[in-house]
């Protein structure tokens, strides 16, 4: 099992995603022996996941089902142990699309944190790019390679346990991008240039404080990189309802209804917009907004290296 190549069946030691809605799932490590439990009862392991394709539905000990899927970074980034906090893919996807990244990309990375980034972009790099991703804290460091092993990622991506700030990416004029999430961002551009290729690339860096941002962009120019721009992605979801709305009186819509024929016992006519008339009220659709919606999550600058 990988996060970059799909698997058909289900195999010991895979990690799948137990389904049990869009708000209800996790992961579990496939062990044979091994059970899982669920609201709707146990899953054991041998008998109800080794061997059965991905996407199947199981029934489990009390009756009900679940679905066991086949895990990708966007599921990952849903069910992973948080260590820290986490990118979510309504950042990541505007982060690998502005990076400019394609299969066969070099990419940097500080700090790796719990990964979600990560296996992001080492999906998008994948077969012939590399990830080289760089952590301070060293059990994050341990924890992150263990589960890039575990998730046949790691022939994709080097952990390195260093301070960016002070020791750089381990690595020189190879990245075509440098994406940094750490505190202190603008004491690592130096070293973010080092990386990048000699003919330019492109750098990211992801900052909660409009503070950092200042200190980045200023440290970006310092350098002499170019294109700096910042921008923030917030995301409004809508609910599709139906909803009720009283028919003005304007005074003769008994009178047309009789001179158009309008018959309101024919059943045919009883879901007609006539009929509502006749009720006073309309339903139509709607897109009504949350009451509650994520905000800010933070600030994602973007520059070029300048060429010169």
């Amino acid at each position: 099992m990988s996060f970059v190549e799909y698997g058909d069946t289900i195999k010991d030691g895979d990690t799948a995603i137990v389904f049990l809605g869009h708000e209800s799932m996790f992961p579990v490590k496939v062990q044979h022996g091994t059970v899982t439990q669920t609201k709707y009862g146990v899953i054991r392991h041998s008998t109800d996941l080794i061997g059965k394709k991905y996407g199947s539905k199981v029934t489990c000990s009390k009756g009900g089902w679940v679905f066991i899927l086949h895990p990708t970074p966007e599921l990952w980034t849903m069910n992973l142990p948080h260590r820290t906090q986490i990118l979510y893919s309504t950042d990541i996807s505007i982060i690998t699309m502005m990076l400019e990244l394609k299969p066969g990309s070099i990419v940097c990375e500080s700090g790796t944190g719990s990964g979600s980034l990560s296996h992001a972009l080492i999906r998008t790099v994948a077969p012939t790019g590399h990830l080289y991703t760089v952590e301070f804290h060293q059990k994050r460091a341990e924890k992150a390679r263990e589960e890039f092993r575990e998730h046949g990622v790691e022939h994709l991506v080097t952990v390195t346990n260093q301070d960016v700030c002070k020791s750089g990416f381990g690595v020189s004029n190879i990245a075509d991008a440098v994406f940094l999430d750490i505190p202190s961002p603008w004491e690592a551009i130096g070293h973010a240039k080092s990386a990048l290729k000699a003919e330019g690339g492109r750098i990211c860096s992801f900052s909660p404080c409009i503070e950092q941002v200042q200190r980045t962009c200023l440290a970006m120019e310092e350098y002499g990189f170019t294109e700096i721009n910042t921008l923030e992605i917030l995301l409004r979801v809508y609910n599709v309802r139906t909803i009720s709305l009283q028919i003005p009186d304007l005074g003769k819509a008994a009178e047309d209804n009789s001179s158009t024929g309008f018959d309101s016992s024919n059943p045919s006519h009883q879901g007609s917009p006539c009929a509502n008339l006749q009720q006073g009220t309309v339903q139509f659709k709607s897109g009504v907004p949350l009451r509650e919606v994520v905000g800010h999550t933070g600030y994602l600058t973007f520059a070029t290296k300048n060429l010169v």
